[in-house]
């Protein structure tokens, strides 16, 4: 399940679109103020970014959100001026959703941002996967694997903090020569991959699968 934070200090609309958006699949989670923004220690797939907040402005916190808790950014404003809207994605934002906007359009946006994300490169700690180019980079060095490992380890990728069940891998992939991969070949595999990425970026949970965490 993908994690949003919302960062607003609303109370109506803090209410109405957590509940929206867990109906539509998300866990959402919530920071009203500066100190819960600075004080979050969790990594999400989107965060949806207030610009008028208590103490502080989305302006000023965008650079700690994008370090800390996540690479992708909406804000949300009840400004339309021109410069603002700039100054937003000049900042690093993905998209700029105005106030009062429509639950439907809004949750468009997050799908299309977090689709976008997943169709070009996906970031896991220091592993760079370039799903276009068919690359791995670890620390910004490519480093080479097979079809089958590169097709294995983007499956993994795009369900990060996900568990991928060994059968799910195994009706997905095919060897080069096109024949099935049985669950000891799956093992092998496995350990390939591993021995190739830094440790730890693919746990094991123990008779389901495996999991992929980028904290």
């Amino acid at each position: 399940m993908e994690k949003i934070l919302l960062i607003e200090d609303d109370v109506a609309i803090i209410t109405g679109l957590k509940y929206f958006l867990e109906q539509n699949g998300f866990e959402v989670l919530c920071a009203t103020s500066k100190k819960e923004i600075y004080g979050f220690n969790q990594v999400v797939s989107l965060v949806v970014l207030d610009v008028c907040l208590p103490e502080t402005s989305g302006f000023e916190v965008i650079s700690f959100v994008k370090d800390k808790i996540s690479k992708h950014v909406i804000f949300l404003t009840v400004k339309d001026d021109e410069d603002d809207v700039v100054k937003g994605f000049e900042l690093g934002a993905d998209d700029y959703v105005i106030k009062p906007f429509r639950p439907r359009e809004l949750l468009s946006r997050i799908n299309r941002v977090l689709k976008l994300s997943y169709d070009g490169t996906i970031n896991v700690k220091n592993v760079t996967l370039d799903k276009n180019a068919n690359k791995v980079f670890v620390d910004g060095k490519e480093v080479l694997f097979t079809a089958l490992e590169f097709r294995i380890l983007m499956m993994l990728f795009n369900n990060v903090r996900k568990v991928v069940t060994r059968e799910a891998i195994l009706q997905r992939i095919w060897d080069e020569a096109g024949s099935f991969v049985n669950d000891n070949t799956l093992t092998v595999y496995i350990k390939r991959i591993r021995s190739k990425l830094p440790e730890g970026i693919i746990k094991t949970v123990k008779s389901v699968g495996y999991l992929v965490e980028d904290r």
